[in-house]
Formats: structure tokens, sequence, C-alpha cells
């Protein structure tokens, strides 16, 4: 067993370290949100601080899912201050891959390991114990904290050096914003054409058109709810990363700049706290 630190107790975070705590491991917790943080100690007998630095100090490893770049700088320098040397800081959130570089410079710097480790599966998978992690880093450190990280990930893949899991989850989120674009096309047309949407579904999921939006998201997406974790905010972050990284490969990325926009279009809605399946909103307003 583990003694561990998590920093950022969100609709992510906080069943991912809850899942830490079942497993056995000692979790000490940190959320800027004071009593989300309390709440999470109470239901799972840890222990809440005041400060990253306290949370993190002598953990053998420490985890993190927060905002964007600027935050996750902000934990790993208060955290490294207090981390005993060997122990490894993994990232979770969905961050560029130039911060994860340059984190993983500095761990080195300390005498420390880092992973950049975003997951995929949403706050359901997250709640079940199954999500994915696509990681960036050494393969020794990798190999050091995947026992840890199967407390709620299903599937691990070490893809690369520091940044490639970021790279991944871009990867990850152009896929999910096409399918979930053509899956709300697909729904629209079904609906004007007078088709039964259940029993189009039912045919077209055993076939080529399968997906798992289509499995789990379609019926919600015909009947226009749209609260199911992963917010369109978010979504919209993670694709402002992905095309600031495409403008410095090269990539050619028509449809993810395309389904973004639309975002734009469901946040002006009133939809920024829904789900990404809310791409059909956009087609149903657009409908008359």
């Amino acid at each position: 067993m583990a003694k561990t630190a998590f920093i950022g107790l969100g609709v992510m975070g906080a069943p991912m370290a809850g899942h830490l705590a079942a497993a056995g491991h000692a979790v000490s917790v940190y959320n800027r949100t004071e009593n989300k943080a309390r709440d999470w100690a109470q239901k799972h007998h840890g222990r809440t601080y005041t400060s990253v630095a306290n949370a993190a100090e002598g953990a053998d490893i420490v985890f993190s899912c927060v905002g964007n770049d600027r935050d996750l700088r902000e934990v790993f320098e208060a955290a490294s201050k207090t981390m005993r040397k060997g122990a490894i800081f993994v990232d979770h959130t969905t961050a560029s891959a130039e911060i994860a570089r340059e984190l993983a410079a500095r761990a080195e710097e300390k005498g420390l390991g880092f992973l950049d480790a975003p997951v995929s599966g949403g706050q359901a998978g997250a709640e079940a114990g199954k999500l994915t992690i696509m990681a960036g880093g050494d393969p020794s450190v990798f190999a050091e904290a995947q026992p840890i990280m199967a407390a709620y990930a299903a599937n691990m893949t070490l893809i690369g050096p520091a940044g490639s899991g970021q790279l991944a989850k871009m990867v990850n989120q152009i896929c999910i914003a096409g399918v979930l674009q053509g899956l709300a096309e697909g729904l629209h047309f079904a609906k004007r054409a007078g088709l039964d949407t259940d029993k189009v579904v039912a045919a077209i999921s055993k076939g080529a058109a399968q997906s798992w939006q289509m499995e789990n998201r379609a019926k919600t997406m015909v009947e226009g709810r749209f609260d199911f974790g992963f917010a369109v905010d978010w979504m919209r972050k993670d694709l402002g990363l992905v095309l600031e990284e495409a403008e410095r490969n090269g990539a050619k990325l028509e449809l993810a700049a395309l389904v973004d926009e639309f975002y734009a279009d469901v946040q002006a809605m009133g939809g920024k706290r829904w789900d990404t399946s809310s791409l059909i909103a956009r087609l149903e307003r657009q409908k008359s």
C-alpha cells in the first residue's frame, strides 16, 4: 500500500481518489473548495489539508486532476517542495504537451518521477473505476505507478516520452468530436424522416456505425437530456489545446475546428454545462 496524495476533487478526481482509498492506500487530499475536501475525507476516511504542500508531504505518489496548465504548474511546484526524493507526480489533467514536458524536466531536476496521464471514460468511468489512461514518461516510472492507478483504471498504456499522453488525449478528443457530430446529425435526420429512432439505433448499432457514444448517448440525445458529466466548456478547452497543437505540427483538423465552432453555438444557447452530446440541440433549434 502506498502513501498517496490527490490534488483536485472535481467530478473526476473525487471518485478516483475514492477508489485509491477503497484499495487500501493512505490518501491525503487537497481541493481549492475546502468543503469538498472535508466531505470527501469524511466519506472515505482520508485526511484533508489546507495546502498542496502539506497534502503532498512525504508522499510516495501525488496525483493531480486540475483545470489547466497554470493550475497544474502551481500544484506541481507546491507539491514538489515536500514530496520525498524518488516519489512520483502523476498528472491526470487534460493539459498541453508543452506543460507536460516542462514539468517532466523540473521533476528530473528535483529527483522525482513524472507522468502525464490524462484519462478517458468521463464521470461514469471514474465512478466505476474503469478509466482509460494514456501516459507519457519513463517506462520505469510508469511501471511503478501502474499498480496504484489500477484502483481506478481498467486500461493503461504508456504511449511514449513526456507529453505523449497529452498528445494521445488530443487524438481521443478529435475522434469523440467527430463521432458525436455524426451521431447528432444522424439522429436529427432520422427524426425529420419520421423514423422510430429506437428501432433505427437498435438496427445500426449492431453494424459498422456502432460506437460507445451511440450505445450510451443516442437515447438521451433524442430525449434532450444532457446531464452526463463532461461539459461543453471542458470540451472547448480541450479542443483549444488540440487546435493550438495542430498549428505547431501542421495537422489539418478541418472537422475538429468546425465542431469546436458548433460547441460555441451550444454555449451561446446556454449549454455551457451540458454534456458533449448536446450537439444535437443545436440542430433541433435550427429545424424550424
